[in-house]
């Protein structure tokens, strides 16, 4: 992924339009029904006004307020994306309300069109909230939520309710912890009940030098009922993982990253070299290169 930014920002107007490219963008707005190739390209187009000393509104295509990590790698600990925040949203559009309640807590109310799609979808807007608690500089704790009809005007309505917890705490200057946990429901068609599907995460930094960073990561996704994941297998998409990764800062602005991962599933879902042979089992090694101007 490639992008290009420009910001504004002052006492009273905020604002941000990033423009993308790559491999990565293609794949992740794939959903997009109106204009793909067009969309895809924007990153964010957001624009905000503050109404009040401690109140901002913003309104626009942003990056989600969902999960710990960013649709930007360069920015996470790890250079691969945990597989929570693979399986939420990474972009919204919407309006949004953030409130600085105190310099410990601060409040968001989102509407949107939906559950990471630019063009609405449908005929009813989803809601998003979140509350950011900032105990001390060595802890914070976030909650995020999604509530909103993700079928289309053609199909019956079905309420999605999505939760998500992050943690993130400082043991020492030179290693951290943070962790992550989603729980998600739908109703089911004709009204059977709902749908549950869950994901954790739990992630362990060490600043081994200025230049180096060590970090690993163990994660489990369970969506049996496959209501954001579709296997078409028994079990569903009920993955346990396991990573690590090597962050060397080699100039100022630019970072190489080294990251050995492994997947396995409950089902045999990936490809392997093997004409129409799948494995439960998914492993890789990945390198990259961020240079940023």
């Amino acid at each position: 992924m490639a992008f290009v930014e420009a910001k504004i920002s002052d006492e009273r107007v905020r604002g941000r339009f990033a423009l993308q490219t790559g491999t990565s963008v293609n794949l992740n707005y794939a959903a997009e029904a109106n204009n793909r190739e067009l969309v895809q390209l924007i990153q964010e187009g957001v624009v905000g006004y503050r109404l009040a000393n401690n109140l901002w509104i913003d309104a626009g295509i942003y990056l989600s307020h969902i999960g710990l990590e960013s649709w930007i790698s360069r920015d996470n600990w790890t250079y691969t994306r945990s597989l929570c925040s693979d399986f939420s949203p990474f972009y919204q559009t919407g309006v949004k309300a953030t409130w600085q309640a105190s310099p410990k807590l601060a409040l968001q109310l989102h509407i949107l069109n939906g559950w990471q799609n630019i063009a609405e979808t449908n005929n009813g807007k989803a809601i998003g909230l979140q509350a950011a608690f900032t105990p001390s500089e060595n802890i914070s704790l976030t909650y995020n939520n999604f509530v909103g009809n993700e079928q289309s005007d053609s199909l019956a309505s079905r309420t999605r309710f999505f939760n998500d917890m992050v943690l993130k705490f400082s043991l020492s200057p030179s290693f951290q912890i943070a962790g992550m946990f989603d729980l998600g429901l739908e109703e089911k068609p004709a009204g059977s009940g709902n749908s549950t599907w869950y994901a954790a995460m739990l992630l362990g930094k060490l600043q081994a030098t200025s230049s180096l960073a060590l970090t690993g990561r163990v994660e489990y996704y369970g969506d049996k009922d496959q209501v954001i994941v579709k296997t078409g297998t028994p079990d569903g998409f009920q993955i346990y993982g396991g990573s690590i990764t090597a962050d060397v800062i080699v100039a100022p602005n630019l970072l190489w990253r080294l990251e050995g991962r492994l997947l396995s599933s409950k089902d045999r879902i990936y490809p392997t070299n093997e004409s129409a042979k799948l494995s439960e089992r998914n492993s890789l090694v990945v390198t990259s290169l961020t240079l940023t101007l």
